[in-house]
């Protein structure tokens, strides 16, 4: 091998290319600057009016009610549903309504239709969204078995576990045309 200028004779093919590779490199330190791309914020006059002017528009498909069908993502029994409505939701808990009955879900993180969507922070308020269900069934679940065995100890105990459910019917979501 033929020693090149500006490199440590004696080196090797392969540890050359390496060595060459290195020294053209230079390091990004925080007095040269960020190693990541630099943020450009948009101008808030410019921010501010896309924003009355997307207001704008999702007021006017809800008031005008063009919206097609609402779907919602609602908290409820320690979950979080995607429903829609005439839903059926089977919880495996005990709901204190009785059947028939009408409950309102408050805690809506998220609805949405084909053109918008509209998110929490991390709720919705209630003067903006409106979810009702009905309580449709209350019952238990299939019988589960628990069976302990100990061999040749002549033990033997068996449970019958059966949890129970709540059926919810989804009857209206509804959006009220308020936002600001």
């Amino acid at each position: 091998l033929f020693p090149v200028l500006g490199s440590p004779a004696g080196l090797s093919c392969c540890w050359l290319a390496f060595y060459l590779v290195l020294h053209r490199l230079v390091a990004k330190t925080s007095l040269t600057s960020p190693p990541w791309p630099e943020v450009k914020l948009p101008d808030p006059v410019e921010e501010a009016k896309y924003h009355a002017e997307v207001v704008r528009k999702v007021n006017g498909l809800i008031s005008a009610g063009q919206y097609g069908r609402l779907f919602a993502v609602v908290h409820f029994a320690s979950k979080q549903w995607k429903i829609t409505s005439e839903d059926l939701i089977m919880m495996d808990n005990v709901l204190e309504a009785e059947c028939g009955d009408r409950i309102r879900m408050e805690k809506v993180l998220l609805v949405g239709a084909d053109d918008f969507t509209l998110i929490g922070r991390p709720l919705l308020g209630k003067d903006l969204v409106r979810v009702e269900a009905t309580v449709i069934e209350k019952t238990e679940s299939w019988p589960k078995v628990n069976m302990r065995f100990w061999r040749r100890h002549n033990f033997q105990r068996k449970k019958i576990i059966a949890n129970p459910q709540t059926v919810l019917r989804i009857n209206t979501i509804e959006i009220y045309p308020c936002l600001s």
